[in-house]
């Protein structure tokens, strides 16, 4: 999962990347609305993390301006205003969540799972595929109930696929969900990871769709 988190507070930023990057997400931060509003137009993310107190203005601008574009990306409100009142502007004005600071990094966790799962229609934590079941929340992944090794690259190629089983997802993609602005993307890493995951999970469980990409095999 691909995250965007605008947020000025340095210490506060740093907290959130370890935390996250090690719950297996992806993070793209930046400080200011400008920045914000220049990183949406520009790039797709899973989510958004959107503080309200911003150097150049209030969140809800950035977040106005999404939803009166008709970009549905889930947004999660991080923010020291935690009255009833300021939860119900957020809210109205079309976030999907709302957490007030201090948080814990696993509840940021959860919600931004929550919320990404409510925009795919799901109701369950769980994904699964065939025989294969896949728990975003532990970042683990079973086959016919026997537990599976997979690096968080791995792990975050399978999510995409399982999330969009009849999507074909172009290699560029997946490379989004794999690495964020500050880091260099290898060539061929894509096919890497998919040819892992066919030896993990069967070689007919992903299928490649000429100068398309991929998608589960059976899908289509």
């Amino acid at each position: 999962m691909r995250l965007l988190v605008v947020e000025d507070d340095e210490i506060l930023l740093d907290g959130l990347k370890v935390g996250l990057q090690m719950c297996g997400f992806t993070l793209d931060a930046v400080t200011s609305i400008a920045d914000a509003d220049a990183a949406i137009k520009a790039d797709r993310f899973d989510a958004v993390i959107l503080d309200l107190m911003l150097p150049d203005g209030s969140g809800l601008d950035v977040l106005a301006r999404m939803r009166r574009s008709g970009d549905r990306t889930p947004v999660l409100l991080l923010t020291a205003k935690d009255e009833v009142a300021d939860r119900i502007v957020g809210l109205d004005s079309g976030a999907d969540d709302y957490l007030g600071k201090p948080f814990d990094l696993d509840e940021v966790g959860a919600r931004l799972r929550a919320i990404v799962r409510r925009g795919h229609g799901r109701a369950k934590g769980l994904l699964e595929w065939k025989n294969v079941s896949l728990d975003p929340a532990r970042m683990s992944a079973s086959r016919s109930g026997t537990a599976i090794s997979l690096s968080r690259r791995e792990f975050v190629i399978l999510q995409a696929l399982m999330e969009a089983p009849g999507v074909i997802l172009s290699r560029s993609t997946l490379e989004e969900k794999l690495y964020g602005w500050q880091e260099e993307v290898e060539s061929n890493t894509v096919e890497v990871h998919v040819h892992k995951l066919r030896t993990k999970l069967g070689a007919n469980f992903i299928e490649t769709v000429r100068g398309a990409g991929y998608r589960l095999r059976g899908a289509e």
